[in-house]
């Protein structure tokens, strides 16, 4: 009598692998980020539509716009993210929230470009360049001198070392990956630090 065969075993169904597509920005998709006159043209412009790690433990799609010539990078170490689970509350285009940062701060989106002048200065901030992203405001926000912080409900993420989700230290995995890009991190500014920043040029 033929033995009945053995029935294959199922295969495991894991996370989604991270993907990610690079493609231009249009002029609807910023109407408030982006205005004649900002140091770098739309056509200079990417949006990245990709895969992140959120709190709840599951994978997200996200879109972060930035300079073209930094997209490719800027996607490695993302991708690296996603691979180490870091996890990422929200990733919109700053648009969603009409251009306002401390408003997407609020609701702790992660972010990029955004045409707009350096946190008390009255030069371009980089990321008016496209070359810089904020990940997670509220876990990572920006700290004054004085140890105070310019953040809604953030009083209890200053403090660094601080091992919680989402939080970035310095020499961590997630500073490296930028690192690996040339990037500099703002948490190793002196005097004010700025944990949730990434840029080209360092500040």
């Amino acid at each position: 009598m033929a033995s009945t065969p053995t029935p294959p075993a199922p295969t495991p169904s894991g996370p989604p692998k991270f993907t990610a597509t690079i493609g231009r920005l249009s002029r609807g998709e910023a109407p408030y980020s982006w205005r004649p006159g900002c140091p770098v043209p739309l056509s200079g412009l990417r949006k990245i539509t990709m895969t992140y790690w959120g709190f709840d433990d599951k994978a997200h799609t996200g879109e972060l716009a930035v300079n073209a010539a930094v997209a490719e990078d800027v996607v490695s170490v993302f991708k690296k993210l996603y691979d180490f689970r870091f996890p990422i509350r929200r990733m919109e285009l700053v648009d969603a929230y009409k251009g306002s940062d401390n408003d997407s701060i609020d609701a702790d989106n992660t972010s990029a470009f955004n045409c707009r002048n350096a946190t008390g200065s009255s030069s371009w901030s980089e990321h008016a360049y496209g070359r810089a992203v904020d990940i997670n405001p509220r876990e990572n926000p920006y700290v004054y001198a004085d140890g105070s912080n310019a953040h809604r409900n953030a009083d209890a993420f200053v403090e660094r070392p601080l091992k919680k989700p989402g939080v970035i230290n310095e020499g961590d995995r997630v500073v490296r990956a930028f690192e690996d890009i040339g990037w500099g991190w703002g948490g190793l500014w002196s005097g004010a630090k700025d944990y949730q920043h990434f840029s080209a040029s360092g500040r």
